[in-house]
């Protein structure tokens, strides 16, 4: 897509390539989805939630298509991906957003629930770039991006599988980055801060949430809009020479 920035120079952000965004249904997915979009991308929506997917699909026309995928499942990958090559043509841009939590103290937490963790918010990433790699191949490179959250840099309270699980994603991150990038294949980790998603509306957390905003240096949650320009970034040839990194968009928290 061309536009004009305020300079008033043309240049291209995202020009025909192809994506696959997991969880790309709702909440970040979605709006990374409508940013890919945006600047011209052909993208290919996973989830579980087939309606919602669906829905969006069609709302966006010739330039989405929607295909369930259960991240957990390395079958289910190697479906969505040929159907989305069989759309598109290899894929440039891999999303891996989909994602879980579970809150709790340290010592009412299960294996049960460690597994459920890794399963969604570690072995997707796992199985998605072990999937994707020879279409990128085929494309003659690509950037992965993978969604983390602040808590896969620190550790916190009640929350400490998540961490474990973010942690251990953004350490694949960083040894994928290394392996591939002779292949042109660039891999980084977006971390956000507080994000005004439906996870955090619910009335049962109203008040935990505006007491986590009182800490944040700029008061206010994220928008999923703001954490898709960065994504929309790093699956640009823009960012070129970046592979192997976090990138945070918090509103300020890590900086304390």
């Amino acid at each position: 897509m061309i536009f004009i920035d305020y300079k008033g120079t043309y240049y291209e952000i995202i020009r025909k390539k192809a994506a696959i965004v997991t969880g790309g249904a709702q909440g970040m997915g979605e709006a990374h989805v409508r940013k890919l979009i945006e600047e011209g991308a052909k993208v290919v929506i996973t989830d579980i939630l087939v309606d919602k997917g669906e829905k969006l699909a069609n709302e966006l026309g010739d330039s989405a298509i929607f295909v369930k995928l259960d991240v957990t499942n390395a079958d289910s990958w190697e479906e969505a991906i040929k159907q989305a090559e069989s759309a598109f043509g290899p894929i440039d841009i891999l999303v891996n957003n989909a994602g879980i939590d579970i809150m709790k103290p340290f010592v009412e937490f299960t294996a049960a629930d460690l597994q459920k963790l890794l399963d969604v918010n570690l072995f997707g990433n796992f199985h998605g770039m072990q999937k994707i790699l020879p279409s990128m191949k085929k494309a003659g490179g690509g950037s992965i991006v993978n969604i983390s959250s602040l808590e896969g840099l620190r550790g916190t309270a009640g929350n400490s599988i998540y961490n474990a699980s973010k942690f251990a994603a953004t350490g694949l991150t960083k040894a994928v980055a290394q392996e591939y990038a002779e292949f042109n294949i660039r891999v980084n980790s977006v971390h956000p801060g507080a994000i005004q998603t439906p996870g955090v509306e619910a009335d049962d957390i109203k008040d935990t949430v505006q007491n986590y905003i009182k800490n944040i240096p700029m008061k206010r949650m994220g928008k999923p809009e703001e954490v898709a320009n960065l994504v929309v970034f790093l699956a640009s040839d823009k960012s070129s020479y970046s592979t192997g990194s976090e990138f945070i968009v918090d509103g300020g928290i890590m900086a304390g």
